[in-house]
């Protein structure tokens, strides 16, 4: 009989090198109060010089891997959420493949920025349901430090390094399994958040390699009005599928990019701060990894308990938005 599927194991990575905001008052001119005053963002982590988007994911997949109590070899399907590939091509979820030896497994990458863990996670349910694969090693990984512009203040101050990973399979009886899942799309605002150049529209050439094309642009006001009403109704339609009230909800895990947004999301959603995920401070905004990551911390900290309920919520560019209620 099918019950579903389930999250049998959580894992993250962040790499050692912090970034403190004192540290960024020295590249732009900016500070600590100013920071935090407008994101809630204290420091974030900030990849090696040899250490690619590949590694980090590798790192929190052997975690996961780990918690889930299946090797390697077990798994049937990679998917690395990722805007920050090691290559265009092949994805990054080839390394990954080759770092784990999960050599049966189909591996691919998606492209939804911040919303492209929630993303994959909808995909991989599908699957397992349809008997296609048995399991699935869902990524969310990033090494933003390598597409940010350290001379616009705007943005350099908003993001990080880090990954986020989850084993998913078919739920054996008794056990928690993902009750509910949303995903959106609205190309009519790609113009708000992007990396405008380095893909085949504006290829980077040596007339204008000194442009900065190929680092993160942001309308930032703009993004915050939409994140704010697209994150809500995606996580209330999956708490309507999910049958579920705001009382019956343990946890939030709303996408970390700044807590203003997670402030207004809690208010919004009738959620108590207190039964919101914050880790944000500490990582910056991670995009595909960010939710994985907090998923992870939580799951680790237990904050989370068997039979509860949580409801995760994302946001990114393309615009794109995803949404998940789980029974744990």
């Amino acid at each position: 009989m099918n019950h579903g599927v389930t999250i049998a194991g959580t894992g993250s990575y962040v790499p050692e090198k912090i970034l403190t905001n004192e540290d960024l008052s020295k590249l732009v001119e900016t500070s600590d109060e100013w920071i935090v005053t407008r994101t809630g963002i204290k420091e974030r982590h900030i990849a090696a010089e040899g250490e690619s988007t590949s590694h980090l994911g590798t790192k929190a997949a052997q975690k996961a891997l780990e918690q889930s109590g299946l090797e390697a070899s077990d798994i049937e399907l990679i998917i690395v959420a990722t805007i920050t590939p090691d290559t265009l091509t092949p994805a990054t979820a080839c390394y990954v493949q080759q770092q784990l030896g999960a050599e049966r497994a189909v591996a691919f990458d998606i492209s939804a920025a911040c919303s492209g863990f929630l993303y994959a996670m909808k995909i991989a349910k599908r699957m397992i349901e349809s008997g296609a694969f048995a399991n699935a090693l869902i990524i969310g990984a990033e090494k933003l430090s390598a597409f940010v512009n350290w001379k616009d203040r705007t943005t350099c101050v908003l993001f990080g390094d880090g990954a986020g990973a989850a084993v998913l399979r078919a739920s054996r009886e008794g056990e928690g399994r993902i009750l509910a899942t949303d995903i959106g799309t609205d190309g009519q605002q790609t113009h708000l958040l992007n990396i405008p150049g380095g893909g085949s529209a504006c290829p980077i050439t040596l007339d204008n390699a000194g442009e900065g094309l190929a680092t993160l642009a942001m309308l930032g006001k703009e993004v915050f009005k939409h994140a704010v009403t697209r994150m809500k109704n995606s996580a209330n339609t999956v708490i309507e599928r999910a049958g579920l009230s705001p009382e019956d909800i343990t946890l939030v895990i709303p996408h970390q990019a700044n807590l203003r947004i997670i402030d207004a999301i809690a208010s919004r959603l009738a959620v108590p701060n207190e039964r919101v995920f914050v880790n944000l401070h500490k990582y910056g905004n991670t995009s595909a990894a960010a939710i994985a990551i907090a998923l992870d911390e939580a799951n680790r900290e237990g904050k989370i308990k068997r039979g509860e309920n949580i409801v995760m919520v994302a946001f990114g560019a393309g615009l794109t938005w995803a949404a998940a209620a789980i029974e744990w």
